[in-house]
């Protein structure tokens, strides 16, 4: 019927007033017809329906769509309706090209003072003082004059150049790849995201970016509605509409009263059909989107418009789309208003806020040191020059004393460059975004980038029972029926077949139209459960009876119903009612037997008649049927009916009224079988130091014999397993408000949670998260699928989602979506999390040792010696190769079982712990012996010319030569300690399973061998011969060994060493918070939200605008690429980046839709 309905509609004769028509491609109605009817609401849109179209069903005709069958699969059909009415998807904003980031890496101000040094240093080199007279200028110019060196002075400024140019394009190249992942990532969320229509009279499922105006799409509990729709047939629908309109109420929809289904709104109860108005730009979220100025928001549009993908939860959204209106009037207003959104915020991610503590005080001590140096040079030339030597400044001189001062201050640059380690975001970036990828093969898809870092830290995971903890594929194995129970399904023949044929109609039409069982995919496989699990079991259990369910619903099809009270977390339980052939009606309920069974006034005997069920044997049935049901660990659901008069008429609203005194049909016992790598998971989490808690909607009996079989509690143990009711009570003082101090009685020993709602499972987690009776503040990871598990997902730390089973309002509040359902999962999500951490300490750990040894070498060399031992160059090749290749080299270590072994980090522990403080101290003291004995008797050793005291131009002499050269090869060695961080002996163990760190040492040391043998000038280098190289290599491997004597001094001796890189205190998060509404640069520097800007705020305070490292700005963005709530965000953030602390707004992480939502009305006002 479905291509018949289809086709014939083309040729009816158009009507009149239909002309304007032609354009549209023939369909009865235009674009603008159907946009203008969405904007309406309620009554106004009934009316307005009613104007134009008469009734619902001729808006189908018109759309050439039939409300039963859908649309045909017909390609050329769905093409004309995408041109005529737009696709479902808005473009995203351009990718920025790879010269935009080149252009971005080249502002980094290091690199830029850098830059003006080479840049006068060269076009000083070309000037040569009138007269052959440069004795007049002092000593300051004598030595070698002869020609080819006065020539050579441009070198070092090109090479300076040329190895900037390296740096800016090795930081565009990572700012491109990244941003290239980001897309894949994005583009992967958007594929998996599906919503069901019907088609040719059968409901499939079609990813949503194909949904075409004029698609039947069924709605259910848990969408999120992927277009705009008119309403065709619901039952029970309620709606979330608080993403648009900011009103947090749930809006109850229905054909009579206000069937307008709006894009990008929550379905929180209920199911129903629509029939599809408007897409892509043409919907509501649509229209705002181009409102506020597509150009930056397009693709967070289309971000979040694509359900999932929406890497900023909703809400958020509108708070931040608020933001370009307001600009306009005046940047404060926006600036306050940008702060008042950000309120509801994530803490900064542990690690981060480490970093930011840690960052900052190196730029410090970088600058203080740089400054000094050249102070320290400048006034020895001085003093030397024009006091020692009595020289007076002459004017044909100044030249080259503006190029001594120039070398100096290139000397200073280089000392901060080395001492500022740039290469940390990187690092952090890169072990971030390689665990990413990686994690995605372990099934998890994470969508907050530092989450998974989070997740190393984590103490404590809430989980759900089903289909996380089990299988979630339920069967029927018991069933108390007719006054018997039985242990195994029984034949149809052994029960009564009058309620049988009950059963059967209780079943199929009080289960939602949309759970079914299909064939298996593979042959032998077990039938697929397609919807909700629990009604599968239930439909199973039919045809298991030999039944047909199909057959039912075929003659009551869903439309037919006439009241359905579909299930909730409250009601916990469904209820259908159908009007019988005589007008009466019949009402069927299922639901949690010991909440059923109170609303049962009589039972089925063995005869199929009714009978008075009393309470004693209600009582009774608890005792023996539903208890040893429940401690097998068995859900025990209750089916019941009821029958109704239609005089007088039933008051549907009264459901309490209605679902009452019914008629017990049969108690189910439903087995959800425990995943058989789960206790395995759960073992290693509480090794790990985690501690896992259940929290289920179960029957505590049954949620205590599966937490057993898990292994989250042991018989003997201390523990609580309580009920929400119990929990509720305990947690409440007599006023009946929540108190800290006695959740914090309860949840140290609580390890399951049953019959909880989900108001339960955030105040649990809420509770956890602010409790204080430990030292530690407790990270907390939860699980959920429903769409009420919403809050806490967004409340806990990390939040996993279901990939499967989970509703598109979970997956959205999530941080982690675990493709397959699985606890296993969260395990390795918990490994790889550690190992971002340990990554980022080993690279620290290693970086330091090179700062430290560096910026000493290059500051008592040149106070000494009045030039640094290591060249600008020669720096900046170190630079890169600890910066660059170290990050990725340590970063891309693959984790090992042998991070679960140990106890969670903790927030207040230090980045750089006692051991690690010891190794950096102990090889920075060999490097600094080594360097400097080669530095002042070096000639006298290898019985070569002293590099000391050269003037300016001077040939590279071998002496500094093999100073540089050690010193690479000692930094190579000590890449291989750094390895370890805990002080294991064994440096070397698993190097082999990480390519990525043996190549990239092999490559170092290949490069370092052509810059010593042939960089020549540029890099201050003369070739050193085989024996000069075989010492450098001895004493590099001297690292190792050295490394091994260091491991065997017991930390716990020293007790001077301070720990360094806590976590920020907790009274300086308070000053923050406080700080909040001011608005001096200080303060916003200090909530550093973003972070672009964790370096700045150090310097700031030295009153220096040098923002060291805006590489931050791109590689490093904890927040920016990390986090990045779409990658739109990012491009917004630039835009205001340069003028104001905009890191403020796009903190929020859970921004509910109150604060920003508001201000939607006034948009769709002043629209």
């Amino acid at each position: 019927m479905g291509d018949l309905g289809n086709s014939t509609v083309d040729f009816h004769p158009k009507k009149p007033g239909m002309d304007k028509g032609d354009h549209e491609g023939d369909f009865g109605v235009t674009v603008e017809e159907l946009s203008s009817l969405m904007e309406l609401r309620g009554p106004e849109a009934l009316q307005k329906i009613q104007e134009n179209y008469t009734d619902t069903e001729t808006l189908c005709h018109r759309l050439k769509t039939s409300p039963a069958d859908g649309l045909s699969d017909n390609p050329a059909d769905l093409e004309k309706r995408r041109q005529v009415f737009g696709m479902n998807f808005i473009p995203p904003k351009k990718p920025k090209t790879f010269l935009q980031l080149v252009w971005e890496a080249l502002q980094d101000v290091t690199l830029i003072i850098l830059e003006i040094a080479a840049i006068i240093s060269l076009g000083l080199s070309f000037y040569q003082p009138p007269g052959g007279d440069s004795e007049a200028c002092g000593n300051v110019s004598s030595g070698a004059e002869d020609e080819g060196e006065a020539e050579a002075g441009w070198i070092e400024g090109a090479a300076i150049l040329l190895s900037v140019l390296c740096v800016v394009l090795v930081t565009a190249f990572n700012d491109w790849s990244k941003e290239k992942q980001f897309r894949g990532l994005q583009s992967r969320i958007e594929q998996e995201q599906r919503f069901a229509v019907v088609r040719n009279g059968t409901v499939i499922q079609i990813p949503v970016a194909e949904i075409v105006v004029g698609d039947i799409a069924q709605i259910k509990y848990g969408d999120l509605l992927p277009a705009d729709g008119v309403l065709i047939q619901g039952n029970d629908l309620k709606i979330d509409e608080s993403s648009l309109t900011g009103e947090s109420d749930h809006v109850r929809k229905s054909i009579a009263k206000d069937p307008m289904l709006l894009s990008g709104t929550h379905v929180m109860e209920g199911s129903g059909k629509m029939v599809v108005t408007a897409v892509g730009v043409n919907s509501q979220t649509g229209i705002i989107f181009t409102l506020l100025g597509a150009g930056e928001m397009e693709e967070e549009k289309k971000d979040c418009k694509k359900d999932t993908k929406c890497l900023m939860k909703q809400d958020e959204a509108v708070a931040m789309e608020m933001q370009p209106l307001k600009s306009a009037e005046g940047g404060e207003v926006e600036e306050k208003e940008k702060k008042k959104a950000s309120v509801p915020k994530k803490e900064k991610s542990v690690l981060q806020g480490k970093l930011t503590k840690l960052a900052v005080q190196i730029g410090k001590a970088g600058l203080v040191m740089s400054a000094i140096t050249v102070i320290i040079l400048m006034l020895y030339f001085v003093i030397e020059t024009f006091v020692i030597q009595g020289m007076t400044w002459l004017t044909e001189c100044t030249p080259i004393y503006v190029q001594y001062f120039v070398k100096f201050f290139i000397i200073g640059v280089t000392v901060l460059v080395v001492a500022v380690p740039e290469g940390l975001p990187l690092a952090v970036t890169i072990s971030l975004a390689y665990s990413v990828k990686k994690m995605m093969k372990d099934n998890n898809l994470v969508r907050h980038l530092d989450a998974c870092e989070t997740m190393g830290n984590a103490t404590a995971i809430c989980s759900d029972k089903t289909g996380t903890l089990t299988t979630n594929r339920m069967t029927v194995v018991q069933i108390y029926i007719g006054d018997q129970l039985f242990r195994e399904i029984p034949r149809p023949d052994q029960i009564n077949p009058k309620i049988v044929e009950l059963i059967t109609s209780a079943i199929a039409v009080n289960c939602a139209y949309t759970s079914k069982i299909m064939a298996a995919d593979k042959e032998g496989g077990l039938p697929k459960q397609v919807g909700n699990k629990t009604e599968c079991a239930l439909l199973g259990l039919v045809l298991d009876l030999k039944q047909e369910y199909q057959a039912v619903r075929e003659q009551i099809p869903e439309e037919k119903l006439y009241k359905v009270y579909t299930f909730n977390s409250v009601r916990k339980s469904m209820s259908t009612v159908i009007q019988m052939p005589d007008g009466s009606f019949r009402l069927y309920s299922k639901g949690a037997s010991e909440i059923l069974l109170k609303k049962c006034s009589f039972v089925l005997g063995r005869d199929g008649e009714a009978r008075a069920f009393r309470p004693r044997d209600k009582d009774e049935m608890v005792k023996k049927v539903i208890e040893p049901m429940a401690c097998n660990g068995l859900r025990t659901i209750c089916i019941a009916y009821r029958e109704l008069p239609a005089d007088p008429m039933p008051d549907w609203d009264n459901e309490t009224d209605i679902v009452s005194n019914l008629i017990c049909i049969t108690v189910v016992g439903i087995e959800d079988p425990v995943r058989a790598e789960v206790p395995e998971a759960i073992r290693k989490c509480q090794r790990a130091g985690i501690t896992v808690r259940m929290v289920t909607g179960d029957n505590i009996n049954t949620a205590r014999a599966i937490a057993a079989k898990c292994g989250i509690i042991h018989p003997g143990d201390d523990f609580l397993c309580m009920e929400g009711k119990e929990f509720n009570r305990r947690i409440r003082n007599e006023k009946g408000e929540i108190e800290q101090e006695l959740i914090d009685k309860v949840w140290p020993k609580l390890r399951v949670l049953a019959r909880s709602s989900p108001t339960d499972k955030h105040t649990l987690v809420k509770g956890i998260i602010d409790s204080t009776i430990l030292e530690q503040r407790q990270v907390v990871a939860v699980t959920g699928d429903g769409t009420n598990d919403g809050p806490a997902l967004k409340k806990a730390d990390v939040g996993f989602a279901m990939g499967i089973a989970g509703t598109d309002v979970a997956k959205e509040a999530s941080d982690i979506i675990l493709t397959d359902d699985n606890f296993s999962s969260i395990v390795k999500a918990v490994m790889w999390g550690r190992n971002v951490y340990d990554s980022i300490s080993k690279f620290l750990q290693f970086q330091l040792t090179v700062n430290v040894v560096a910026v000493i070498v290059a500051f008592t060399g040149a106070c000494i010696t009045q030039d640094s031992p290591l060249k600008a160059v020669q720096m900046l090749w170190v630079n890169l190769i600890m910066d660059t290749f170290a990050s990725l080299a340590l970063a891309t270590e693959p984790p090992t079982e042998a991070l679960l072994l140990r106890k969670p980090y903790g927030r207040n522990n230090p980045l750089i712990s006692r051991t690690m403080m010891k190794n950096i101290l102990g090889h920075a003291v060999f490097q600094l012996i080594i360097i400097f004995t080669l530095l002042f008797v070096g000639e006298k050793i290898f019985d070569i010319d002293s590099g000391r005291n050269a003037p300016l131009h001077s040939p590279p002499s071998e002496h500094y030569t093999i100073i540089f050269n050690t010193f690479v090869l000692m930094q190579l060695f000590n890449e291989i300690n750094a390895r370890k961080i805990h002080g294991e002996r064994n440096v070397f163990d698993g190097i082999f399973s990480n390519p990525i760190f043996c190549s990239i040492v092999l490559g170092t040391f290949a490069i370092q061998i052509v810059i010593v043998q042939f960089g020549g000038k540029p890099f201050s280098c003369s070739p050193l011969n085989v024996e000069q190289w075989l010492w450098c290599l001895f004493v590099g491997m001297g690292e190792l060994i050295w490394g091994q004597v260091i491991a065997s001094v017991p930390t716990h001796q020293l007790k001077c060493l301070k720990e360094a890189g806590h976590g920020p205190d907790p009274d300086e998060i308070m000053d923050e918070d406080l700080a909040e509404d001011e608005d001096e640069i200080d303060h916003a520097e200090r909530e550093l939200r973003r972070g672009q800007i964790l370096w700045f705020r150090g310097l700031n305070r030295i009153q220096t605008q040098m923002e060291v490292v805006s590489t931050f700005k791109r590689s490093g963005s904890f927040q920016g690429a990390v986090r990045r709530r779409s990658s739109v965000l990012s491009q917004l953030h630039d835009v205001t980046n340069n003028s104001t602390p905009s890191h403020v707004v796009l903190s929020t992480a859970n921004a509910t839709g109150a604060p920003g939502s508001e201000s939607l009305h006034s948009v769709n006002g002043t629209s």
